[in-house]
């Protein structure tokens, strides 16, 4: 896991920069709020596991900083990635989706 990104300052719900989303994502292991977990590798790989069950995906950042994801075989989306700040820590991040305008909240574990 890499180091949370602490370089700046940022509000709850900024948009995660670019630049920051690989250390941002592999900080920690995300936990949301149904419990369900979620980790991700520098290297575009991430494991989601709800109720004990895994499944294995890949992620990546377009051009415009937007976070894609892959879930083979055919399952593909793409999120707004934003910092979740409490008392000026980054807690974790959220993702919105592009499509549904639905948010899932990941805090760091």
């Amino acid at each position: 896991m890499d180091a949370v990104p602490c370089g700046g300052d940022v509000v709850d719900g900024q948009p995660v920069d670019a630049t920051d989303m690989i250390a941002a994502l592999t900080a920690a292991q995300l936990v949301f709020q149904d419990g369900a977990t979620q980790s991700f590798t520098a290297h575009g790989r991430t494991t989601y596991v709800d109720r004990g069950t895994p499944s294995a995906g890949e992620w990546s950042v377009t051009g415009d900083g937007t976070f894609a994801s892959f879930w083979p075989p055919t399952y593909r989306a793409t999120y707004t990635v934003r910092w979740i700040v409490e008392d000026g820590v980054r807690v974790g991040v959220s993702f919105t989706d592009a499509r549904s305008g639905v948010r899932y909240d990941g805090r760091y574990r």
